[in-house]
């Protein structure tokens, strides 16, 4: 597979390994204390290192609008990145929204035509290019623009699985235009319907058989077709009254398909804006909710997202948005009923999207609030980016808990997020080992060093009230246990801070 290289690459393929881990500072919970939604405002980068200890392989959604890198500056975004900087920006970032993504999750990425077929290669380097499945053509404008040799008139939504293997994706929901081409001319008592014709393509002997109307007529599959099921199968749907021959009864037989056993249409890869909106909706919604001398200059429509977020998750379903910029992305999941995690860099972290996200928690309309039903509720909190969980000594910063620093070794030691909160000594078993960590006076002992410090009393004190018989691996400050005993035991010490990988 062919690799795109530029200025600095190495550095950009290795960033997502040297971004320190950061702890995520609570700040506030707006509408129900107990959601798990969480808006994230500080430095993507340093955020998305921060969730993996919690959220690996748990994203079922990723969307993210990158900024562009059009040579111009943008109010909130400085959007004019040479070319090797844009790249080396979006590398390691990618690399880390495949860590938190789930095997059977998608990650869509919208881009106009600058750096879109740079990005795709990008994208078949992190993800793999046999996860590609499409390259999604919105159409944003509604008219063509006129500074511009040919009209400027779609975007690029590139769309990745984690894995092929394990992904689907649902149906798009029929149009209410296309729900009135469903008819009911024999007042069928299961409602309006459809038909499609009783034939397919090709010769098979089974299905090359005579058949014969309800009103006396004969027929047999026209050239190069044969009838799209087996007689015994036809002879089902006769009887179900699933097969129309017209008013007549004479007619070629066409198979119904009712409007309630509708699935929805699959989705293909043109999405014009009178199905899922475009830039100038995107601006009078923005426009509307915070007025035109504050509103984004390219921010997307709620009807995009709904149908993105429609194909890729169900109810309760998580969804990850990098680069939230106006928060278009979590209000459309808050009002889907999906959880959401939103980060955003800037002060319209705080002007932009939690006002936003507020009024969606009571009950804003616009958007597709009224095509959901969206009356309200909910919540989320709202986080800034902390400290870093090692000072520039190497130490652990001081404000660094037992919670999260449990977080982190669960993560390392078992690349798995944490399941559960952690409050005891015993963090878990994995693969038959034992995982404990002794930091921050866990044992009750709230001396400086209580409780830290691996003893034979400590360690007594362990196997009673958390045994194991299988391998174990201890951290703490230190141990007073020769080598021999641990050994005997069955532990392997770790010493913090200097065993902890987490730089």
């Amino acid at each position: 597979m062919p690799f795109l290289d530029w200025v600095n690459k190495t550095q950009a393929v290795g960033g997502s390994a040297e971004v320190p881990y950061h702890l995520l500072q609570f700040a506030s919970a707006h509408g129900d204390a107990d959601a798990e939604n969480l808006l994230i405002q500080g430095d993507n980068l340093k955020a998305l290192k921060a969730l993996l200890p919690f959220y690996r392989g748990q994203v079922k959604c990723i969307y993210i609008d990158p900024p562009y890198n059009t040579q111009s500056a943008f109010a909130h975004y400085d959007d004019k990145l040479e070319h090797s900087q844009w790249l080396s920006m979006i590398y390691p970032r990618l690399v880390l929204l495949r860590e938190l993504l789930a095997e059977d999750g998608s990650i869509w990425v919208s881009i106009d035509d600058r750096e879109a077929h740079y990005l795709k290669v990008v994208m078949d380097e992190v993800f793999g290019r046999g996860n590609f499945v499409v390259n999604v053509l919105w159409q944003k404008r509604t008219s063509p623009d006129a500074r511009l040799h040919i009209g400027d008139a779609h975007d690029h939504v590139l769309l990745y699985s984690k894995s092929n293997a394990h992904f689907t994706l649902n149906r798009v929901p029929l149009s209410p235009d296309q729900a009135a081409q469903f008819k009911n001319p024999d007042n069928d008592p299961r409602g309006p319907w459809t038909s499609t014709d009783f034939t397919a393509q090709g010769w098979r002997p089974n299905q090359m058989y005579k058949l014969t109307t309800p009103a006396g007529a004969e027929y047999e599959p026209p050239p190069g077709r044969c009838w799209a099921n087996v007689e015994s199968e036809f002879k089902r749907l006769v009887n179900e009254n699933r097969v129309w021959f017209g008013k007549d009864g004479k007619a070629r037989p066409r198979t119904k398909n009712f409007l309630g056993e509708h699935e929805g249409m699959r989705a293909w890869s043109w999405w014009n804006n009178t199905e899922v909106g475009h830039n100038q909706e995107a601006k009078k919604e923005i426009n509307d909710l915070f007025g035109a001398d504050t509103a984004f200059t390219t921010p997307k429509p709620e009807r995009l997202l709904q149908r993105i977020i429609t194909l890729a998750t169900n109810p309760d379903d998580l969804v990850l948005d990098s680069f939230l910029g106006s928060g278009t992305t979590a209000a459309v999941a808050h009002k889907m009923g999906r959880r959401w995690i939103g980060i955003e860099m800037g002060e319209h972290a705080v002007t932009h999207c939690l006002p936003r996200l507020e009024k969606v928690v009571n009950g804003e309309q616009g958007g597709i609030s009224k095509s959901v039903n969206w009356q309200g509720g909910g919540g989320f909190r709202f986080h800034t980016l902390g400290e870093p969980v090692f000072d520039a000594d190497g130490g652990i910063h001081p404000a660094v808990r037992f919670p999260a620093l449990a977080a982190y070794l669960w993560l390392f030691e078992t690349g798995e997020p944490t399941g559960h909160d952690f409050d005891q000594p015993l963090l878990g078993i994995h693969d038959d080992t034992a995982y404990y960590l002794l930091y921050n006076g866990i044992l009750g002992d709230r001396r400086p060093q209580g409780g830290n410090v691996l003893t034979s009393a400590v360690l007594a004190h362990l196997e009673k009230e958390f045994p194991h018989h299988g391998p174990r691996i201890i951290y703490g400050e230190t141990t007073r246990l020769g080598e021999a005993r641990l050994r005997e035991a069955g532990i392997v010490f770790k010493q913090i801070p200097y065993d902890i990988k987490a730089r």
